[in-house]
């Protein structure tokens, strides 16, 4: 009997059961708009000043150090933050709470050593290909219109977590060049679309805005560095979910709080191995 209860419940939390469908509500737009305004604020201040280039670089002597050494070891520096605290950015336990859901505002960074500022932007640039690249969060990416440093992108992204996830993107970016060796983009979603029976005949979208809420904007902040043999990539993620229902815990709770931290500590590093590979390729004989 017991074999057979602990077959039960296993088989019961396998199937993914979908949650239910919630609406993006104005005001909710209106408080992550806010959140937004202050954190895009303090990143031109910060652009506008003669300070340090990277977050890592206006860490504490002691942390930063630390946080160099993992660098250095290969590894991805993330932290959750939030601007909307009294010094303006300071780390933060939990996805900040506004009406009707949850921002998630992340930043992380990566060091690829030997890359160049150009070999780096050179991969992130190359849209047509990020679906070989980030595999699988990434099924399917396309260039829709480019001029100069604009782009305009459109992306299917995949997340398995308790439950799969498809959602159809697009995205507009932009890219400033510092001088040869700083550069930084930003990137903001344009449309989010979850989709229904992904691949299959029956395929169809859903309408912004009324899905499961898995992800309702996202916006990301890039900064790029070269220097100490190698280029310093950094990215912040601020991204915009339904709140946690009452009794789907268990099931919407591990998809919201940690696929955002996830998923940008994947990219980080996806980014990181597949400039090393097009840098070892180019070297070799």
């Amino acid at each position: 009997m017991r074999r057979l209860l602990a077959a039960v419940v296993g088989l019961t939390f396998a199937i993914p059961l979908p949650a239910r469908a919630t609406d993006l509500e104005p005001r909710t737009l209106v408080a992550f708009d806010q959140y937004v305004r202050q954190a895009e604020s303090k990143l031109d201040s910060e652009s506008a000043s003669t300070g340090p280039f990277l977050w890592v670089e206006r860490l504490p002597t002691e942390r930063r150090a630390a946080d160099e050494a993992q660098l250095r070891a290969g590894q991805v520096v993330i932290e959750r933050l939030d601007v909307s605290t009294a010094d303006g950015l300071a780390k933060r336990d939990k996805p900040i709470e506004v009406p009707g859901g949850l921002i998630h505002h992340w930043i992380g960074t990566v060091f690829i050593p030997g890359a160049t500022l150009a070999q780096t932007l050179a991969l992130e640039e190359d849209y047509d290909h990020h679906q070989d690249y980030f595999r699988p969060d990434v099924m399917r990416s396309k260039i829709l219109r480019r001029d100069g440093n604009d782009f305009s992108i459109e992306l299917r992204l995949y997340k398995r977590k308790v439950v799969t996830t498809v959602l159809d993107t697009e995205h507009q970016v932009h890219y400033t060049i510092v001088d040869a060796t700083h550069a930084w983009s930003r990137s903001k979603t344009t449309r989010i679309q979850e989709v229904d029976n992904a691949g299959e005949r029956n395929e169809r979208l859903e309408p912004e805005g009324h899905d499961r809420g898995f992800l309702w904007r996202m916006n990301t902040y890039w900064r790029f560095e070269e220097k100490d043999g190698g280029t310093y990539v950094e990215s912040q993620s601020i991204s915009l979910t339904r709140d946690i229902p009452t009794g789907l815990g268990w099931l919407v709770g591990p998809y919201v709080n940690s696929v955002p931290r996830e998923s940008l500590a994947f990219t980080l590093a996806t980014t990181r191995s597949a400039v090393l590979k097009r840098v070892s390729a180019r070297t070799t004989p």
